[in-house]
């Protein structure tokens, strides 16, 4: 039987306490200062109940300790080390230091609203507020699937930040790309190639093997990736197995290079000397970037010498997975449409598709058509 009832603690003051049976078959109850406060508690519990959602919140964890289960649960999912040690990057550097001690059934919106503004307040920037957030709502429904929680109140939640730089991707232009599959030579210029074509990620590349080329099919199957520590794994999601098609010019560079290439118990494509997986470091510093700055591609950035002195030096102008979206730019020039893209891409979504080249799929002839079907209809 719930009741909500009068009680004198030993100190004197006064509390209504609200009572009632779990599901268990145990007594819990709670103090209020108000009666009103008791009974509100008690209507929201019987509910819960009711609906099999309630867990007592003497056994909720805190936060750190729903945090801790979480990253237990990624372990045990088997997902990359570079990701689960970001997630414990964002649960010990951010959440722990802020809110770790609070109890789950203590966190609602208005907290994780105050938390976000803390953590903007202690100088992190927008992005790592939402990357903190969305580990924060992990944590809440790992809780909720282990019976810990009922809700996650980071979810539909807005944190209204800034978003003022354009998020559009850098992409070289066509003569840039030209300037760069002449300058490559030897080792580095199927990687190359197989970049700006087939637009596969850098650890995708990395990780290549020579079984996935298809030269009879003209295409190459990505079934496999190197992580950050020279590991092979699984591919970031499902959408990412795919199959790319490949020009005669990349079959013909990776025959070619197949003749040459350091034999390794792992048979990959672009390995190191000794045929193990390569470091991305390498592939930028002693590859791409060398090939970037012979051709003129580069910018200057203000530094300073040994002496403290400043000086200006000559840096490559693109990241590699520039050519990821140059490949991506070049399908979508040739009439591709979306959902191919997508596919091609290995994207999870067609939104992250639209959200990172929506910009480049040409609609000037609809949106003219438009315009002019819109004055006719107003004016005949």
């Amino acid at each position: 039987m719930a009741k909500v009832r009068k009680r004198t603690l030993p100190s004197g003051l006064v509390r209504w306490q609200a009572s009632y049976v779990d599901g268990a078959g145990k007594r819990r109850a709670k103090l209020f200062e108000r009666k009103s406060d008791g009974e509100a508690w008690l209507v929201e519990t019987r509910h819960d109940l009711a609906r099999g959602l309630h867990t007592p919140e003497s056994v909720l964890p805190t936060v750190k300790e729903a945090a801790a289960l979480w990253i237990k649960r990624c372990n045990e999912k088997a997902l990359e080390r570079s990701t689960v040690r970001s997630y414990e990057e964002h649960v010990d550097l951010h959440i722990v230091p802020f809110i770790g001690a609070l109890k789950l059934s203590g966190m609602n919106a208005p907290a994780v609203n105050a938390f976000a503004d803390k953590l903007r307040e202690e100088g992190r920037s927008p992005e790592m507020v939402r990357r903190v957030v969305r580990s924060l709502g992990a944590i809440f429904r790992e809780s909720r699937r282990r019976g810990l929680s009922t809700v996650d109140p980071t979810a539909g939640i807005d944190l209204h930040l800034a978003r003022r730089k354009d998020r559009r991707p850098v992409i070289p232009t066509k003569a840039e790309l030209q300037a760069m599959i002449a300058g490559a030579t030897g080792r580095w210029r199927p990687l190359i190639l197989v970049a700006i074509f087939c637009g596969l990620r850098a650890s995708e590349l990395r990780g290549l093997p020579w079984s996935d080329v298809d030269f009879e099919g003209r295409q190459i199957n990505v079934t496999q990736r190197a992580d950050v520590f020279h590991k092979i794994g699984l591919l970031k999601s499902e959408a990412a197995y795919r199959s790319v098609p490949c020009p005669p010019m990349v079959l013909n560079a990776l025959r070619e290079w197949k003749l040459v290439c350091p034999k390794g118990e792992l048979g990959l494509v672009f390995p190191n000397g000794v045929g193990n997986v390569e470091a991305l470091s390498n592939i930028i510093l002693r590859g791409f970037d060398p090939i970037q700055i012979a051709a003129g591609i580069a910018t200057t950035q203000a530094a300073k010498d040994g002496a403290g002195s400043p000086i200006s030096l000559t840096v490559a102008k693109y990241g590699m997975h520039a050519l990821r979206h140059a490949c991506a730019s070049l399908w979508i020039e040739n009439g591709m449409n979306p959902k191919r893209i997508q596919r091609l891409m290995g994207h999870s979504s067609i939104q992250m598709t639209f959200d990172t080249y929506g910009h480049l799929f040409d609609a000037t002839e609809a949106d003219q058509k438009a315009a002019e079907d819109i004055q006719i209809r107003l004016l005949g």
